[in-house]
């Protein structure tokens, strides 16, 4: 009797993504769009300058091949940062400050799941939309997979919680500086106007992604034989422990400790433009000082940092090659050609249509393009003018712009936090997608929904440039 289709390992699907933009820089012509300085030193495309490139070259097999140790090294920031964390928190379970921590947060939430699951959703879209959060929830995510095995639940809700807060808090962000920030300037409207709107879909939005969890937790609850990763290993075990050590002081320092450490990594963003080069270093600080205060000795430190230094191998393996997807698409130079047949069909659409459009085109392209503010940079060039023609008002494109960003940061194997997340946890990558693609559906109708009322009641209208209005611009000056 034949065995039914089993699904590949996560990095050989990744490996296949990667063959296939390798095919593709076959077929896609080639082509760029002129770019800019900005006055931040970013360079953005220019609309009307889209063209073929006179020569068109081809990658090689090697060029393929080669791509792979290239990835690592341009996702070695996230590797680097995702080993740090995996090594410091072994440290401190070997305090044993986490299982301490696990057992206080049990007894508190015990017998509340959805209060957890949704304090975790809204505190984590709260902090995305307002900073722009993202690698640093990294930290929490052992702790939440053993917080949610010893309450029957599984890994797979604990993924839930931080990836739905994550990805909606970007997607309907009010203040998030890399993206709505530069969304906004780019395309020449004041930065945080229409926030009231941002605001008001908040909630909506962060209640849809928490029904998805807290749909998925209540059947493992009641059977855990619903769980999709029944039967796959748990990266903290003994989180299903009866017993967990009191919180006494010294776990308390620690924790302080921890506290610390965030509150000066969202300084540092905010204030310095640190990210996870920094970051890392902050963790590292914290894995000194849970050493000394825990009292477990430099050697033990040591073997316990290796040791979850080594537990997280697999997972940056993965993070290194899902960033050789766009590197592909960007050696084979077909990303403006990406951009460019995308966009141009928008001009032939009605508003409400158009801006859905928008959204779409942008869901796909953040595929290619993982980087919020990189994405704002090579699209919004594009999206302002084409809205100008057809009578979409360049605060609606922002929003579609947003909504694709932030809601496919979720699902998308490129987004290097994501596989970083879920390798964390021991979910692979099908299984992910299997919880996910529902979830991305109901936002996506929502966020659709959301975009046809923005077009219907003029959102924008108010910032909308005035040169830029309806007649100033045609269909000639976007497309060559």
């Amino acid at each position: 009797m034949k065995e039914g289709f089993k699904v590949p390992h996560t990095l050989i699907l990744l490996l296949g993504m990667m063959l296939v933009a390798y095919i593709a820089t076959w077929l896609v012509p080639q082509g760029f769009f002129e770019t800019t300085t900005l006055d931040n030193g970013r360079q953005a495309v220019v609309p009307g300058t889209y063209a073929l490139a006179e020569e068109q070259t081809r990658l090689s097999p090697m060029d393929f091949l080669v791509a792979i140790p290239r990835a690592f090294a341009a996702a070695q920031d996230v590797i680097f940062f995702v080993f740090i964390v995996g090594g410091v928190l072994a440290i401190a379970r070997a305090t044993g400050t986490i299982d301490a921590l696990i057992g206080n947060l049990l007894e508190r939430f015990g017998h509340k799941p959805n209060l957890l699951i949704f304090m975790v959703v809204f505190c984590f879209a709260m902090a995305s939309g307002a900073i722009g959060t993202a690698g640093e929830y990294i930290p929490f995510v052992l702790i939440l997979v053993g917080l949610c095995k010893a309450m029957r639940l599984d890994a797979m809700t604990a993924v839930g919680m931080v990836v739905a807060g994550y990805g909606i808090g970007y997607g309907v962000s009010a203040f998030n500086p890399f993206t709505v920030m530069v969304a906004q300037k780019v395309a020449e409207i004041p930065v945080y106007s229409g926030i009231e709107l941002r605001l008001a879909i908040f909630v909506p939005f962060v209640l849809i992604g928490f029904h998805h969890v807290w749909s998925y937790a209540k059947k493992v609850h009641a059977d855990p034989e619903q769980s999709m990763t029944k039967g796959l290993p748990c990266p903290l075990a003994g989180a299903e422990q009866a017993d967990y050590p009191k919180l006494n002081a010294r776990h308390k320092m620690i924790l302080f400790g921890l506290v610390a450490a965030i509150a000066t990594a969202v300084w540092g963003i905010s204030q310095n433009g640190w990210y996870l080069y920094e970051l890392g270093a902050v963790f590292i600080s914290w894995g000194i000082f849970t050493t000394i205060v825990g009292q477990i000795g430099a050697d033990r430190a040591a073997n316990e940092f290796i040791e979850g230094v080594k537990d997280l191998a697999s997972t940056c393996v993965l993070i290194g090659i899902a960033r050789g997807i766009a590197l592909i698409m960007e050696d084979g130079q077909i990303l403006h050609t990406l951009v460019y047949g995308m966009s141009t069909p928008l001009s032939y659409l009605g508003a409400e249509m158009a801006a859905v459009g928008m959204f779409l085109m942008q869901t796909l392209l953040n595929l290619f393009i993982p980087s919020g503010s990189g994405q704002a940079y090579v699209t919004m060039p594009l999206m302002a003018p084409v809205g100008d023609i057809i009578g979409v008002y360049r605060q609606v494109a922002v929003l579609a712009y947003q909504f694709g960003d932030g809601f496919s940061n979720m699902i998308i194997p490129t987004n290097a936090v994501l596989m970083g997340i879920i390798g964390m946890a021991g979910v692979p990558y099908h299984l992910w997608f299997r919880f996910c693609l529902p979830l991305i559906a109901k936002l996506m109708l929502a966020a659709s929904i959301v975009l046809v009322l923005a077009v219907t009641f003029g959102y924008g209208e108010d910032v909308q440039p005035k040169a830029a209005n309806h007649s100033a611009t045609t269909v000639s000056s976007i497309n060559p």
